[in-house]
C-alpha cells in the first residue's frame, strides 16, 4: 500500500526518549469501536476515527488529518470537550500512527477484525462509520479503504468527507456498492460540491435548517448513508463553538472567508488620482 504517510513527513515508529518518561508505541488492540446509537431502531454501528484537524504526534512528528478543513476547523466538535481528554486523544493519535509507520499491517488487521462474526450478516446490518473525526488525507489512505469494503461486502460503511477532489476522481468511477459518502460544507473545496452530490450542512439550530428545506441529522446517524440527497446537522451544544458559528451555517460561513480571502489577494484598486491640469 503506498501514499499513506502525510507528504513530507517521514514514516518512523515511535521509540522511547530518554529522560521524557515516553513508552514504546504499541498497536492498538481493536480498531473498530460500537457507536452509541442515536435511535434504539438503527442498526449497529462501529466506528473508526483519527484525531481531528492538526496535531503533534508523542514522537514530535506533526499531522493533518483534514487536509481541506475550512472553517469547519475552528468549529469542530472532535476538537474540544471529550474528544480532547488525554486518554481519548492518545488513542485516536494511536490509530493514525498505526496507519502512517505500518500501512500494511493495519490493513491486514482492519480486514481481519471485519471477518468478526459481529459483522456477519443476521438480525441486522453492521455499518461502520470511517471517520467520527479526520478525513481522507491521501490517496494511498483512501485507496487502502476501498480495499477494505470490498472484503466485507455484507457490511456497510458510510463517511462525512471535504476531500470532494478526492472522492470524486478515486471511488465515483467504481465505488465499492458497500459505501456511501457525503459531501459536508465549510471546507476548502466546498466549490466542488454539485448540486445533485449527497451534502451535509451544520445549521445554527433545528429551526433554521427546517426553514432552509433540510432533513434533519438528530434523530439518526445512519441518515448520513440513507438520507436524502440534503442533510442538515444542528450545531452543537459547546458554547465557545456555537458563538463563532453566530447565525450563519458553514457553507456561508466558508463562502465568507472565500470572498475574504480573495479581496486580500486581489484588492479592488481606486480610480486613479486625477492630474492637475496645466497652465
Amino acid at each position: 500500500m503506498n501514499d499513506t504517510s502525510i507528504p513530507g513527513q517521514a514514516r518512523t515508529t515511535e521509540t522511547p526518549t530518554a529522560g521524557a518518561g515516553a513508552t514504546e508505541w504499541v498497536r492498538p488492540r481493536v480498531l473498530l469501536r460500537r457507536m452509541r446509537s442515536k435511535c434504539a431502531t438503527d442498526q449497529p454501528i462501529w466506528k473508526w476515527t483519527l484525531p481531528a484537524w492538526a496535531g503533534v504526534l508523542p514522537s514530535g512528528r506533526s499531522y493533518n488529518t483534514c487536509p481541506s478543513a475550512g472553517v469547519c476547523r475552528d468549529m469542530c466538535y472532535a476538537r474540544a470537550g471529550t474528544f480532547m481528554i488525554p486518554s481519548t486523544l492518545r488513542a485516536h493519535q494511536r490509530n493514525l500512527q498505526y496507519v502512517m509507520d505500518e500501512p500494511e499491517a493495519w490493513e491486514a488487521q482492519m480486514i481481519k477484525e471485519l471477518q468478526h462474526p459481529r459483522f456477519r450478516p443476521g438480525e441486522f446490518v453492521a455499518h461502520v462509520r470511517v471517520h467520527e473525526a479526520g478525513d481522507w488525507f491521501s490517496d494511498g489512505y483512501l485507496r487502502a479503504w476501498l480495499r477494505i469494503m470490498r472484503t466485507a461486502p455484507d457490511v456497510v460503511f458510510y463517511n462525512y468527507t471535504k476531500e470532494v477532489e478526492r472522492v470524486e476522481r478515486l471511488v465515483r468511477p467504481d465505488p465499492p456498492a458497500n459505501f456511501h459518502w457525503r459531501y459536508s460544507y465549510g471546507g476548502t473545496q466546498d466549490e466542488l460540491i454539485e448540486p445533485h452530490h449527497d451534502h451535509a450542512d451544520v445549521f445554527p439550530d433545528e429551526a433554521s435548517l427546517d426553514a432552509a428545506g433540510y432533513t434533519s441529522q438528530a434523530p439518526s446517524d445512519l441518515l448520513a448513508a440513507y438520507g436524502p440527497r440534503e442533510l442538515g446537522i444542528p450545531a452543537n451544544n459547546l458554547p465557545a463553538q456555537r458563538k463563532k458559528q453566530g447565525g450563519r451555517t458553514f457553507r456561508a460561513l466558508q463562502r465568507a472567508a472565500n470572498a475574504k480571502a480573495t479581496s486580500r489577494r486581489y484588492p479592488r484598486r481606486g480610480p486613479s488620482p486625477r492630474r492637475p491640469e496645466s497652465g
